[in-house]
């Protein structure tokens, strides 16, 4: 879209209704939002989908609730360009390229924010929860807090890249893992682990990927996983990776997985002195991370939560795409196709990152 065209005054949307277990959503029309003197108004060509989106329909977290802010699209993975500014905008211009991250906006001035950690701001906007999210074609997006995309990285890349690459440079960056290391991937054919291994892969970590079939095996080794594990194969998972680990184990595992197996057996794959990030969001009350105090104790294990990425970790994983070492793999659906997209990931049927195509 020319940046210099009408704006429309409605736009599609993926609208949630019913929130909860039984959750509807559907394609409607919506008002184009109007941005206000500090913010960006946002053609968006594409979003990612992510599981957090169905999280958030299904009102399984220890969250707000999205229809108690008004919210009726979620989505936190959008990449687009601008096509209206506020009054007082400085620094973006008509038809910059631009994306949408799960943290919307924060105060920007309290510790965590000046520490990296924004997304735990007291005053940090969820996008999607507590305001309208990327499932709208046109979005508004405070101008501090918009990502410019850079030159390189495809809107179809960029997307995704917003949560999911973002999320794992982080969580890599919260594992304090080096160069050499052994990093096992619980999940890492999915979206989010997948993005995971060519990460970790970038930063020169010896990857073992955990997953299930040949589809995600194949993927995972094409992306750069030294090994392995089909965890629907494997008899003694713990024992497999300390088999390829030197004996000893990995020195990280990163659940990207939601399942209670995960994050129960991901403990027993560390050597001495491993982490456990976990990444990967259970419904609540489902699942436990960690294991008996005294095994963690006597092997000096350490569990530790990786939300989401900061403006920082943003812009590292868009500049490793940039270099052609981030590449996400997606399955590209059309605006009409989202509910059907949306089912698939609840499903477990995607591999890689489900993408809605706003222009098709």
């Amino acid at each position: 879209m020319d940046p210099q065209s009408p704006i429309p005054e409605q736009c599609k949307a993926g609208v949630v209704s019913n929130n909860g277990p039984d959750y509807q959503l559907t394609v409607e029309d919506v008002p184009v939002p109007t941005p206000g003197p500090d913010q960006l108004l946002i053609k968006l060509n594409v979003t990612g989908l992510c599981y957090s989106d169905i999280h958030y329909m299904l009102e399984d977290l220890p969250l707000p609730r999205m229809r108690d802010y008004g919210v009726r699209s979620p989505g936190h993975e959008g990449a687009g360009i601008v096509v209206a500014l506020g009054c007082d905008v400085n620094g973006w211009k008509l038809g910059d390229r631009a994306g949408i991250a799960p943290t919307w906006d924060t105060c920007m001035s309290c510790d965590l924010c000046s520490s990296e950690l924004e997304c735990h701001c007291s005053h940090a906007v969820p996008t999607g929860l507590k305001v309208s999210g990327t499932y709208q074609q046109y979005i508004v997006s405070p101008a501090r807090y918009t990502t410019p995309i850079p030159n390189g990285v495809d809107d179809f890349s960029a997307g995704p890249i917003m949560c999911s690459g973002s999320t794992m440079f982080r969580a890599l960056r919260e594992s304090n893992l080096r160069a050499g290391q052994w990093a096992v991937i619980v999940g890492a054919g999915g979206g989010v682990g997948h993005m995971g291994v060519q990460i970790a892969k970038a930063m020169g970590l010896r990857v073992i990927g955990i997953d299930a079939g040949e589809d995600k095996e194949t993927l995972c080794v094409k992306l750069g996983c030294e090994a392995f594990i089909d965890h629907q194969r494997s008899t003694n998972l713990s024992q497999d990776v300390r088999n390829i680990a030197d004996g000893k184990g990995a020195h990280g595992v990163l659940v990207t997985a939601s399942s209670a197996a995960a994050y129960r057996v991901a403990p027993h794959m560390l050597r001495v002195g491993g982490v456990v990030v976990c990444v990967g969001m259970p419904a609540s009350g489902t699942a436990f991370a960690g294991d008996d105090p005294m095994y963690l104790i006597l092997n000096n294990l350490k569990v530790v939560g990786s939300l989401t990425g900061s403006r920082q970790d943003t812009a590292g994983a868009l500049s490793l795409a940039a270099r052609g070492l981030l590449k996400p793999m997606y399955e590209s659906f059309s605006l009409q196709e989202l509910p059907n997209a949306v089912s698939q990931l609840r499903q477990g049927k995607v591999r890689g990152r489900c993408v809605v195509d706003f222009n098709v």
